[in-house]
């Protein structure tokens, strides 16, 4: 047996590996995993200029992986001005931050605000256009929803938006009003991608390279060694980002990039197909992102079909955006109709994300399906005393539903849909075991699941949503060696310890990329 480059040993390694569980010892070698084992093989495996980790009983697992995130969107984040409850508490609060950033931003150019959520407001309310201009009458406005599936203007960014009284409604999306004079107010639903696509200038470079920096440090210090970017305005220009971040040494997870029903087009003209590239940078799904804001399908049914049919064939897989249960119930009706009419439909293992709302009937078509679930074991704590507040009771039972969809056969892989909510994964497996809201309210307990259950979700079954569970997702011989070291075990402490937990090492390729 060659000798190693790493090892680790006298830990308490979690495989995720069913044939052997779990080890005391693991090896590497040029970026794999060589051997998983006992302290009895450190002899053999150790040689001149080998580095040995005493783990002094600490616990390994597999690295990371958050199935369904938004990278651009977190550089957005960090570079932006901060909305994000507790500091922010009311409108008052987040009229006084765009002041004070109004106050050194010269006249003209774009304040960008991040994080705002009307739930934690004391008003219980978006603000609006006018209470904007107030404290930035120089600037144009943007501020951009906790769920990314909205936006408020100032009075500058509308203009800039070409967004009218006359404007009508676009496809998919709401333009907010004033009751009595059909003034836009500001708030526009489902379109922030088409702002910071088309509307705002574009980050410098120098920007992108501090934002994906901080973000950077941030995704190693949680363990995350696999980012899959759900972003659906993904293009050849963001690839192309990212290969840069890659190549500088900016970004140490990988990345698994999804694109969208325009800009796959792109990549097909180009010659590229779903998973070209490497472990390190590689093309995934055509997401979709539909909506029923108006009652009515968009794209419409037909359409959607059509896409998929079109990917599907291309190779690509697809991943469909779906959260209230009527919308679930037309994306399992989209894709039954795709699976009628491709035989191997199974092969290519597509997905709806998040599938927030799951009833009974809706997780046994599920079952018949066959599709792969990305869901959100930490939204539990981070939202669900808003959704206790404001969704309806006899939905609760049925909102991530994780011990059902599990109970149904369906395959789960976990993510935070950062920056949504934290990406810390520690909080995705406090909040699948514990099923707490942060104000500790119980959420639906029935729906709780296991410690190994959830640390499935963010290792070998989200390795497995991007095709990628035979290098990825496990501390097995020949895989890459991407692994965490935690100061405690999530399965051996009280469940609500679990959130106490620590990411004291993170090793991507076999490299010690973040430590404490």
């Amino acid at each position: 047996m060659p000798t190693a480059d790493l090892i680790l040993k006298n830990a308490k390694i979690i495989t995720v590996d069913q044939k052997h569980p779990q080890a005391e010892l693991v090896a590497v070698k040029d970026s794999r995993i060589l051997f998983v084992g006992s302290n009895d093989h450190l002899g053999e495996l150790q040689g001149y200029g080998t580095r040995v980790i005493d783990c002094a009983g600490k616990t390994v697992t597999p690295g990371f992986i958050d199935a369904h995130c938004h990278i651009f969107s977190n550089i957005r984040k960090m570079l932006n001005v901060d909305l994000s409850a507790p500091e922010i508490k009311s409108i008052s609060d987040i009229r006084t931050a765009i002041k004070n950033q109004a106050d050194r931003t010269p006249p003209g150019e774009w304040i960008s605000a991040t994080d705002y959520n009307e739930f934690t407001l004391v008003e219980k309310r978006h603000p609006t256009r006018w209470e904007l201009d107030e404290v930035a009458p120089n600037n144009p406005v943007v501020l951009s929803h906790r769920s990314l599936h909205a936006c408020v203007l100032n009075s500058k960014g509308l203009e800039l938006a070409k967004i009218t009284t006359e404007t009508p409604e676009p496809q998919g999306g709401v333009i907010g009003r004033d009751v009595r004079t059909g003034e836009p107010n500001g708030l526009l639903i489902e379109m922030l991608a088409y702002i910071r696509e088309q509307v705002l200038p574009r980050l410098s470079d120098g920007d992108l390279n501090r934002g994906i920096k901080l973000a950077n440090q941030q995704y190693v210090s949680k363990g995350l060694t696999s980012l899959g970017d759900a972003t659906y305005v993904n293009d050849m220009h963001r690839w192309q980002r990212y290969r840069h971040f890659k190549q500088a040494n900016l970004l140490a997870s990988r990345v698994y990039m999804m694109c969208g029903i325009d800009t796959i087009k792109e990549f097909r003209a180009a010659g590229m197909r779903w998973g070209h590239g490497d472990e390190n940078l590689r093309l995934g799904a055509m997401k979709i992102v539909p909506s029923l804001m108006s009652g009515t399908l968009h794209p419409p049914r037909e359409e959607m079909v059509q896409h998929i049919l079109e990917a599907h064939r291309a190779g690509f897989q697809v991943a469909i955006h779906a959260v209230q249960s009527k919308l679930v119930e037309a994306v399992i009706g989209v894709y039954e109709e795709v699976k009628r009419q491709a035989p191997d439909f199974d092969a290519k293992r597509h997905r709806i994300e998040h599938c927030a709302e799951c009833t009974p009937d809706l997780q046994l078509r599920l079952k018949q399906l066959g599709v792969l679930i990305t869901t959100h074991p930490s939204f539990a704590y981070y939202s669900g005393d808003r959704y206790l507040a404001t969704v309806a009771p006899e939905i609760i039972p049925h909102l991530y539903p994780l011990k059902s969809l599990q109970d149904n056969g369906l395959r789960l892989a976990a993510a935070s849909d950062s920056p949504v909510v934290n990406n810390n994964p520690v909080m995705g497996i406090y909040g699948g075991v514990n099923r707490l809201t942060a104000s500790g309210k119980k959420m639906s307990p029935e729906q709780a699941i296991s410690v190994m259950d959830v640390l499935k979700m963010y290792t070998i079954e989200a390795a497995y949503h991007t095709h990628e569970e035979n290098i990825k997702g496990s501390i097995t011989p020949g895989k890459l060696a991407d692994m965490v070291i935690l100061n405690d075990d999530p399965a051996n402490v009280p469940a609500e310890g679990i959130k106490d937990i620590k990411v004291e090492m993170t090793i991507i390729g076999g490299k010690i990329i973040w430590q404490i």
